[in-house]
């Protein structure tokens, strides 16, 4: 539909109802347009961004206008902030009560401002929960001695005065900061289309830059961050981000802050004793208990919170045990939890011009101290005026102190002797009135020596303020005398330490689990369970009703299990998720999804880098790392390749040296070879190549196999198990069993043929 179809409609309408035809019509979405752009223009300007002049917002600034109405300064008795919220209400912040209250709150908290412009009485809310203060019928307040900052000059001709909402008071447009409050105590806030996050910093820092620049206008961004370090938020916690990072933040503007929480060893346990800006104690604690319910930190066996008045942040975690890394443990949690925490820099303001712009730490200082240079001339001229008023009062005063007589003369003739004393001694209207309104007892001779000594002490008043406006350099350093004079009076030392740290990171499980030693155990039918110590004999453990053992390993608590079952598929879990040994396990069937009818033959445990030689009863093998095993699969991995005609997994077997260990493969005619080590690939998976050879007819038909394959070092014995003997072959005897992979092998003697299985001693 177009804009004059629009038009037309509405006209027809307007006549079928009787409709004035003045009304102005216009389409609706140019009236929609207009009307959100005068919104967004409100919000940003009148809500939600700080000016540079006072580094505050229009509620903010009402209400410290509204407290110093009420007399509630720093020397004053406190009064319910009820008064103050309905003083600022009523007269010139139209709003919600409750955002309005909120916004003094945050100026009276001192772990939210780091120069409070409000003092508080009464529950004022904690750092552990902000938002838990009293209602404001409760709490008392007044404004603090830092507050003066913005107040002291006022009343001083200063700063334009502008209607209130509805026209019958006024207001300051703005507050005369002697201080760049709009850093010292930053500020954030969302309008529409734009936001603003600017930090905190430390008073002293900010003066010295300021003092810098009015030394030498075309100081660098480089030269006023040797004086401001960073920001300096109202927390004793570490800022850890780079210095490149924090020049880069002044240079555009934007970027971003981190911190991280001071933390002391005390006994075995950790005591942190600073918070990040902004965070929640309480919450922290819940983040580290989620993480401990999720057998996710294990490493942590307590938390408390022991914060009290004395000690206003005291979180204590202890150690499972003391040797845990602690180090390692506090980077994790930093990476983890609210320990550690980023704040966006985006130091968006309304710049005196009146529009918002992002500005850098250059542009930010240099505009300030315009404004500051703007309002100190404002002040000594409303002073010089006013000098110059009673200058002229006192010299009319004189003339008539001088002519007494004739003075009182005229007045006690004439009913009307103003006109006349104006023409008789050439006063003006303003000094005349004062004539008139002089008391008998300011006739005295004595009152003519005091009028001649304030006219001294004004004149030279008049001539040193008259000299500060003609010399820009008197004028530079009374500016620069007085902000010495307040950072002194008002600046503290740096709270927030700024720091070069380790990295946090978030730590795998294994990484967090206490290493100690275990033996893994499975049972014949699948069950598994873990026992502390390496001396434990898996046999003499009590299995189910027609259950017994199968096999074991020995390992570490934070070492992963590798289990391999019938069909070739390696499947993987945790060490320390597996019950104890005192019990009688868990069934592997709750855990994995082997194939059907597939039976879990191997347990295996070992470091990611260690080689293993799997083999098959056919004669085939390969070696293997440990961590190509590994798998996160319900359904496992297949790693070695059995093929279709019923081949077996052999037990696998750990290598020490591949290029010096032998391996020994002997079938069940006797038959016994031993090649090196060194001939097998090393594969991630797969068949392999072929050990020792067994005809293929035999294999078919099951005739003969490979009853046990064993990898073992040269000056390892070999020991040959048949029936009760047993054969032992080391040293130069090796050599006579020796020959190239994928040979038959040597025939073993008589009595020895009939092979159960292959042992290293």
């Amino acid at each position: 539909m177009t804009d004059e179809t629009q038009l037309d409609l509405l006209e027809s309408a307007a006549k079928k109802s009787g409709g004035d035809s003045n009304i102005e019509r216009i389409p609706l979405e140019q009236y929609t347009e207009k009307a959100y752009l005068d919104y967004s223009m409100y919000v940003i300007l009148d809500r939600a961004l700080p000016n540079i002049g006072d580094g505050l917002k229009p509620v903010q600034r009402r209400i410290v206008y509204a407290m110093s109405e009420l007399g509630l300064s720093a020397v004053s008795k406190h009064k319910k902030s009820a008064r103050t919220v309905g003083d600022v209400l009523g007269k010139f912040h139209p709003h919600g009560d409750s955002a309005c209250y909120e916004a003094m709150v945050l100026m009276a908290q001192p772990f939210s401002y780091r120069y409070p412009l409000v003092d508080g009485q009464g529950n004022w809310g904690s750092q552990d929960d902000p938002k838990s203060f009293a209602a404001m019928r409760y709490t008392e307040s007044r404004l603090t001695a830092y507050a003066k900052v913005l107040l002291e000059e006022l009343g001083q001709g200063t700063v334009d005065w502008v209607d209130n909402f509805d026209g019958t008071l006024k207001e300051p447009a703005l507050l005369p900061a002697r201080l760049p409050n709009v850093l010292l105590n930053g500020g954030s806030g969302i309008a529409v289309g734009m936001a603003t996050d600017i930090p905190p910093h430390n008073l002293r820092e900010v003066v010295q830059a300021c003092l810098q620049l009015l030394k030498k206008k075309n100081s660098s961004n480089e030269e006023l961050q040797a004086f401001i370090q960073g920001p300096d938020y109202p927390t004793n916690a570490e800022i850890i981000s780079t210095p490149k990072e924090i020049s880069d933040m002044y240079k555009s503007g934007k970027g971003s802050i981190k911190m991280r929480a001071l933390w002391e060893k005390e006994n075995s346990d950790i005591i942190v004793t600073a918070l990040p800006f902004q965070t929640s104690g309480g919450k922290v604690l819940e983040q580290i208990a989620a993480q401990m319910r999720a057998k996710k930190l294990p490493m942590v066996a307590d938390l408390r919170d022991e914060s009290d008045h004395e000690n206003p942040t005291r979180l204590v975690i202890t150690p499972r045990s003391n040797r845990v890394d602690i180090n390692q443990l506090m980077l994790h949690l930093f990476a983890s939890t609210d320990l550690e925490r980023s704040y966006r820099v985006n130091m968006n303001m309304i710049g005196i011009d009146g529009k918002p712009q992002v500005k850098n730490l250059k542009a930010i200082l240099t505009e300030w101290l315009r404004f500051r240079r703007a309002t100190v001339i404002r002040r000594i001229e409303w002073r010089l005026n006013k000098v110059l008023e009673r200058l002229h009062i006192l010299e009319g005063l004189l003339i008539a102190h001088l002519n007494i007589d004739e003075v009182i003369r005229i007045i006690r003739e004439n009913d009307e002797p103003k006109p006349i004393l104006m023409t008789h001694f050439s006063l003006s209207d303003v000094q005349a009135e004062a004539v008139l309104n002089l008391r008998l007892r300011n006739l005295a001779k004595l009152e003519e020596f005091q009028i001649r000594e304030e006219q001294e002490d004004l004149i030279a008043e008049r001539d040193e303020l008259q000299g500060l406006l003609d010399s820009p350099t008197k004028l530079t350093s009374l500016i620069r005398k007085e902000l010495k004079e307040d950072a002194k009076k008002y600046g503290d030392k740096r709270r927030s330490p700024i720091v070069a740290r380790e990295a946090s990171q978030i730590l795998d499980e294994t990484s967090l689990i206490p290493s100690e030693p275990i033996t893994v155990v499975l049972s014949k039918m699948g069950w598994i369970r873990a026992g502390k110590g390496h001396d434990i004999d898996p046999t003499s453990l009590s299995y189910k009703q027609g259950d017994k053992y199968q096999d074991s390993s020995l390992g570490r608590s934070n070492q992963q299990v590798v289990l391999l079952d019938s069909t070739g598929r390696s499947y993987t879990l945790a060490a320390h998720t597996l019950p104890s040994a005192r019990g009688q396990g868990d069934p592997l069937s709750g855990r994995f999804k082997p194939a059907a009818g597939a039976t879990f033959q191997t347990v295996l445990m070992s470091k990611n880098e260690q080689l293993f030689l799997l083999s098959s009863s056919f004669g085939y093998g390969f070696i293997c790392k440990f961590e190509d095993m590994l798998s996160r699969a319900k359904a496992g991995k297949a790693t070695v390749s059995l093929g279709k005609l019923g081949a077996e997994l052999m037990q696998p077997s750990q290598l020490i040296n591949i290029e010096t260990d032998f391996i020994a493969a002997v079938s069940s005619a006797g038959y016994l070879l031993i090649i090196k080590a060194s001939e097998l690939p090393i594969l991630p998976r797969g068949k392999g190549n072929k050990i020792i050879n067994i005809p293929p007819a035999k294999l078919k038909t099951g005739e003969e196999q490979v009853i046990s394959v064993i990898a073992f070092t040269a000056d390892s014995k070999l020991i040959i198990h048949a029936g009760k003997k047993h054969k032992t072959i080391q040293g130069a005897e090796i050599v006579e069993y020796q020959g190239e992979r994928g040979k038959r092998g040597k025939l073993l003697p008589n009595g020895y043929r009939k092979v159960s299985h292959l042992a290293i001693e």
